[in-house]
């Protein structure tokens, strides 16, 4: 290793409000005992990565200056924000959770030492960034032949879905719901859920993306665009017995009318009246945040129901080391078939700051996942 150098992206937001992008040259710490140095050769964009690499700021005030290395980029970021991102103001922050890239050294430990030369994945943060140093225990080896692009998605997305699934047999519920389900995560899920015999109802917002999970081998699929959108949904709670749903979007009523459509559907073979509603608990997890609006209740789902958050490191720590490794070791194996990611683009550090690719990774669609490689450029 000879570089001792290396660029980082930083996001600040300042107590003024403004957000600045850029980059920053980092000296490369030696790794302690049971550390590596990893070359990060592949780490993607996810909406997780953008809520702090962009936050709440406002990119249709965003201008840039300077160019390669030096490339900045500022934007206004709403005052009305300020006060719930007091904890960030005016700290240059590194970015991004999960990435792939070469152990180019390793410390003294034998399980460092293993590492040596190999590709692996990793999380952590500060993944957006030439180099990364990190214990070996929160390294993956990539099985051989797999290159750091193909495992640069290991973590989020395809725990999150393993994490979905685990949630739902952990409550006892038997089969789930899922929405934004024509996503990178969405068309994991589904691969799990048919791997594993898993009922799953995917709701997705087009008749394209409804084509693309039906071609997916998707038993069912409903278009919450469609006007037959709510006869659909209760159908196939029906035919799934789907009690346990992971919302991606969070804004808006669709939260609301999965958990009316369950009880529409539990009530269909209900053998008495209950002026309470089914006895049967109905429960919604928000994960995500696609619209970031008010998320609006009509309470025609009776009484036992529950609404609430859900996130992929509290869920992990939860569940202990051993079932993480479980979870783990499975994606490893199967990071070519269920758990595959598909990019759209490829960008280098410098070129993740260009104005026309953060509009483009911004708009967070279906089917444009972009990339960025560290090393290029």
């Amino acid at each position: 290793m000879s570089a001792t150098t290396g660029l980082q992206l930083r996001s600040l937001i300042t107590k003024s409000g403004e957000l600045h992008l850029s980059l920053v040259e980092m000296p490369i710490p030696e790794p302690a005992a049971d550390q590596v140095v990893v070359k990060v050769e592949a780490t993607p964009i996810n909406p997780s990565d953008l809520g702090l690499l962009i936050g709440p700021a406002d990119m249709s005030t965003a201008k840039a200056s300077g160019s390669g290395a030096d490339i900045k980029v500022a934007a206004k970021v709403p005052q009305q924000a300020l006060p719930f991102i007091a904890a960030r103001l005016d700290q240059a922050m590194p970015v991004g959770n999960e990435g792939s890239g070469t152990v180019i050294k390793a410390g003294s430990s034998d399980a460092a030492q293993a590492l040596m030369g190999k590709t692996v994945s990793m999380v952590g943060g500060s993944m957006y960034a030439q180099y990364a140093v990190r214990k070996a225990r929160d390294c993956q080896p990539l099985p051989a032949g797999t290159t750091a692009a193909e495992g640069a998605s290991w973590f989020v997305n395809p725990l999150t879905a393993l994490g979905m699934t685990e949630t739902m047999k952990r409550e006892g519920h038997k089969a789930l719901v899922h929405t934004a389900a024509a996503s990178n995560l969405g068309q994991m899920l589904n691969k799990i859920c048919l791997e594993d015999g898993i009922g799953l109802v995917n709701i997705v917002r087009s008749a394209a993306q409804a084509k693309i999970l039906k071609d997916a081998g998707a038993k069912h699929v409903v278009d919450s665009t469609a006007p037959s959108f709510q006869d659909d949904l209760v159908q196939a709670l029906v035919e799934t017995g789907a009690t346990i749903g992971f919302d991606a979007i969070g804004g808006g009523k669709l939260a609301s009318q999965i958990l009316t459509a369950m009880e529409i559907a539990i009530n269909k073979s209900a053998k008495e009246y209950s002026r309470y509603g089914s006895s049967v608990h109905k429960q919604v997890y928000i994960y995500g945040g696609l619209n970031t609006g008010p998320t609006e209740f009509n309470r025609a789902f009776g009484m036992m129901w529950g609404i609430g958050g859900w996130l992929l490191t509290p869920f992990l720590q939860k569940i202990g080391r051993p079932d993480q490794q479980r979870l783990r070791e499975r994606v490893a194996a199967e990071l070519k078939t269920t758990f595959a990611s598909h990019y759209t683009r490829t960008v280098s550090l410098t070129e993740a700051l260009q104005l026309p690719n953060i509009a483009a990774y911004n708009k967070r669609a279906t089917g444009e996942k972009f990339l960025i490689d560290p090393s290029k450029g």
